[in-house]
């Protein structure tokens, strides 16, 4: 269902961006038993031990650094569904993400997954998750068809065994993405959505406008209750871990403005999870989003985000420079 265009949270309740509401109906989201509380846990910038720790963000909402490349995994549980934002870098590490979510869950299946963007360390463990209603910008499923062979390479590239990047590849073409989120961030805060309803939890499935990618896509969830915080699962649009990243695919013109939707989403109180690296908060997002917008301008900045040091994320290595890249696919519909 396209939602409204809103710069606030889904469900058409009162309540400024980035807080929860009460009169929420609380379900099996509540009962997740989750390893650490991301308040409670020293951060240390890296996955912690072998990367297999799941910090708590909120009633129902965690996510978990992948040790490969420090990819982020999102999931969220409602008392209807369970929803997890990226899928990793090869089928090996999708079923070992689909056999954690169900012992975190008491041995439910994940129902939905969000891709944030088309880069294979973020989706090449799709297809380990069968039956799932799989939710991609409107276009990738054709560039992941377009670009099987490129992508298979970049996996290789970045140390993916050969053989389990040619099965992960081969079986996303065979369960590409089953929904596409349509439209685009107008630049100016706002942007189209789809709002999914997981059972007592609402969450909305956002595109901001291009920016890492042309296929960006983020996931906003409101807090279970008044006193929880919002999220915002930001894909590659924002990284902790290291510089951001802009390739072929990269729109440095608009990615300021799409960084302004997720902040305009989630407002100042609002857990915000890079693609890569540690939960961050809106100040993060104001610096990193103006060291863009100076990247974009010219020549001359200095590394993107406080504390930024060396390239984090797939692919390119230049991190996000002043041009616009050349266009993704003349015939990708945007």
């Amino acid at each position: 269902m396209r939602g409204a265009r809103c710069p606030g949270p889904p469900g058409g309740a009162s309540g400024g961006p980035g807080q929860g509401r009460g009169g929420r109906r609380r379900g099996h989201g509540d009962s997740v038993a989750l390893v650490r509380d991301s308040e409670n846990a020293a951060d240390t910038g890296q996955p912690e031990g072998d990367g297999s720790v799941w910090e708590q963000l909120g009633p129902g909402v965690a996510r978990r650094r992948l040790p490969h490349l420090d990819v982020t995994i999102g999931l969220v549980v409602g008392a209807d569904g369970v929803l997890l934002v990226d899928t990793g870098s090869t089928l090996r590490e999708g079923a070992e993400l689909r056999s954690q979510v169900a012992d975190l869950t008491g041995g439910r299946s994940v129902t939905h997954v969000v891709l944030t963007h088309g880069h294979v360390d973020h989706v090449l463990g799709s297809a380990a998750f069968e039956g799932a209603e799989v939710y991609a910008a409107r276009g990738l499923g054709a560039r992941l068809a377009r670009e099987a062979e490129a992508l298979r390479a970049e996996a290789v590239e970045l140390g993916t065994d050969p053989a389990e990047a040619a099965e992960a590849v081969a079986a996303l073409l065979l369960a590409p993405p089953t929904t596409e989120v349509g439209g685009d961030g107008a630049g100016d805060g706002t942007a189209e959505g789809v709002e999914l309803d997981l059972g007592g939890r609402a969450v909305l499935l956002v595109r901001p406008g291009p920016g890492h990618t042309r296929h960006d896509l983020a996931v906003f969830v409101p807090g279970a209750t008044a006193s929880d915080p919002a999220v915002v699962f930001c894909g590659d649009l924002v990284e902790e871990s290291g510089e951001p990243q802009a390739g072929p695919d990269a729109v440095p013109s608009g990615w300021p403005a799409a960084v302004d939707t997720l902040l305009a989403l989630g407002g100042e109180t609002a857990r915000y999870v890079p693609g890569h690296g540690a939960v961050v908060d809106a100040r993060f997002l104001r610096a990193q989003r103006d060291e863009l917008a100076r990247r974009a301008a010219g020549p001359g900045s200095a590394p993107a985000g406080p504390g930024a040091s060396t390239p984090a994320g797939p692919g390119p290595s230049a991190p996000a420079g002043p041009a616009d890249s050349a266009p993704e696919g003349a015939s990708d519909p945007e």
